[in-house]
């Protein structure tokens, strides 16, 4: 019998497919206690569906590459380390041997026991992370049960299915989508969540929030995914699918007309021209800027560089990588972002730091560049060589006052005169700007801007900080939301302080990409956005339909919203 379910968009798009079921919390779990004579075999169970669980977040971390690794890796190293928890590990110990809990019954009395405390902390972020626990928890269950269900085993083939899940965690939703996985249905999450965003880069449709469809929705039943309409439709009726193939035929029509986009000049209606910018850090991401009509690279991320293996990267390894960068835009300026890592992070790459309770509000981004100036001046000769094959910008990521981009300018400089002395060809200049991601940064822009050559808005980070929120929070998603007035506000001031003093500012957070706030960032007289190389042709299309003289004369009433629900009415009343 049809039934829809509704829920909010994370990743627009369509999918007909079968539902695969994937929340072990739900699965039957034996409650019956253990006889004395099974309670070794019933640890021993529970030991190889541990060593399971980590063997496969150690073969996922294999398998992903680039983009996807960036995105992924920290959750990969956030659950791997949960699973070797003591605290966790002899809690599950006891209520086995000693509470003679069945391996399963424990797994979800300790996830039970580590949501409540999790639930109970004041800080949000901390609370947020009750999630990671669930879906740590849920893989050592799956893992279990795929030790004595055959039926368990068939989860592994999940092409051509659409998953319904509580969440996915991430590295999860990418080794599927490599598997032909069709779209994603998660009775909770955000549309702000790292897994949304990895979604909306895959071209994955995914929906959020759908109460009820681990209740509603069985294995194997049929699916239409329709994120168009906000709506999931179990057992779609002939209808449904007539609305399904054509939608198909309008997205490989629509495909195939922003393909003819790839050469066009960024114009808005009017005739202003925009800078369209990729953000990127492996090859194919390149290949796909120029492939799009990219005006350059605005974000290139240095991280893979320092993660990809153990111990620090050389100068000559890093020299290679810039400089293929470089070649592959083939003459358009390119903007390297100096390393981007923060205390939970900084051991896989061979630094070491103590242990921090909010690596967020840490030592990263410049902060741990400057704590490790050795490392940095490795990074800063390898930048200065690359930069002789083409146009070259370096950004500065974490940057919260000028001294930190003098201490940066200093330590460019002293390369720069080591360098000569090696009779090592050089660029004549190199921009240095600044990332202005923490509020500091942004209300002290015009200080900054003395010591920067051009600034780079992360409003991914500004948005979680001027916020007090995180993104993968989705108990908060009336608070973190783009248009709420006291970010539109700084992203106003931010670009109008570079424009008064006659230096670049570009956008290379999520929004730059979303043509939902296209309308906006111009309204706001953002001209040069950085996004996923995926966004392009997109966001050049919707340029073109907008009038920035008309959005810059509305920006005042925009700035002047009370909340966001304001600020999104306001504008789609001026975009209509």
């Amino acid at each position: 019998m049809r039934q829809i379910l509704t829920g909010t968009t994370a990743a627009k798009g369509m999918a007909l497919g079968r539902a695969r079921l994937v929340q072990p919390s739900r699965y039957l779990v034996d409650t019956r206690p253990l006889n004395e004579d099974e309670v070794d075999v019933e640890l021993a169970h529970l030991h190889r569906a541990l060593e399971t669980a980590r063997q496969e977040l150690h073969e996922l971390r294999g398998k992903l590459h680039g983009a996807l690794a960036r995105e992924v890796n920290e959750f990969i190293d956030a659950h791997s380390l949960l699973l070797d928890d003591p605290e966790l590990l002899r809690g599950l110990d006891d209520l086995v041997r000693i509470g003679h809990y069945r391996p399963g019954a424990a797994l979800k009395k300790q996830r039970d026991r580590l949501a409540a405390v999790f639930e109970a902390m004041d800080d949000p972020y901390l609370r947020s992370r009750k999630e990671d626990v669930d879906q740590v928890i849920n893989r050592v269950i799956s893992a279990l049960q795929r030790q004595t269900s055959r039926e368990e085993r068939k989860l592994a083939a999940r092409v051509g299915e659409i998953l319904i899940a509580d969440t996915i965690a991430p590295a999860d939703m990418a080794h599927l989508a490599g598997s032909g996985l069709l779209g994603v249905v998660a009775s909770s999450g955000s549309a702000y969540s790292h897994s949304a965003i990895l979604a909306r880069s895959l071209d994955l449709p995914m929906m959020v929030g759908v109460r009820d469809a681990l209740s509603t929705i069985h294995d194997d039943d049929l699916i239409l995914l329709d994120t168009e309409r906000g709506e999931v439709v179990v057992h779609p009726t002939a209808q449904d699918l007539a609305r399904y193939r054509a939608w198909q035929r309008e997205a490989a029509q629509e495909g195939r007309r922003l393909a003819t986009l790839a050469n066009a000049p960024t114009r808005t209606k009017d005739g202003t021209d925009i800078r369209l910018l990729a953000n990127a850090e492996m090859p194919p991401d390149i290949a796909m800027a120029r492939a799009r009509g990219a005006d350059g690279v605005g974000l290139y991320r240095t991280e893979f560089l320092f993660l990809r293996q153990k111990g620090l990267p050389t100068e000559d390894e890093q020299f290679i990588a810039y400089r293929d960068l470089v070649l592959g835009m083939g003459g358009l300026p390119v903007t390297i972002r100096t390393l981007d890592l923060g205390a939970d992070k900084a051991d896989a790459a061979g630094l070491v730091l103590r242990g921090e309770d909010n690596p967020a509000l840490g030592v990263r981004g410049v902060r741990l560049s400057l704590r490790y100036p050795a490392v940095f001046t490795t990074q800063i000769r390898a930048i200065l060589r690359a930069a002789c094959y083409g146009p070259v910008r370096v950004l500065v990521p974490m940057v919260t006052q000028p001294d930190e981009m003098i201490a940066v300018r200093t330590l460019f400089k002293l390369a720069r005169q080591e360098l000569k002395r090696e009779n090592v060809d050089l660029p004549e200049k190199l921009a240095l700007g600044a990332m202005v991601e923490v509020p500091a940064a942004a209300i002290n822009v015009r200080a900054l801007l003395e010591h920067a050559d051009f600034l780079a808005i992360g409003t991914n980070d500004l948005a979680q900080y001027v916020l007090a929120a995180d993104r993968g929070n989705d108990a908060l998603d009336n608070i973190y939301n783009p248009l709420q007035p006291a970010l539109l506000r700084l992203l106003s001031y931010v670009i109008a302080e570079g424009r008064r003093a006659k230096k670049p500012v570009s956008l290379c957070g999520e929004i730059g990409g979303d043509v939902n706030f296209t309308s906006l960032l111009l309204a706001l007289g953002l001209c040069e956005f950085s996004m996923h190389p995926s966004q392009l042709l997109h966001v050049r299309d919707r340029l073109a339909m907008l009038d920035r003289s008309v959005l810059r004369a509305q920006a005042p009433r925009i700035l002047r919203a009370r909340t966001h629900e304001e600020a999104e009415a306001l504008l789609a009343s001026i975009t209509a």
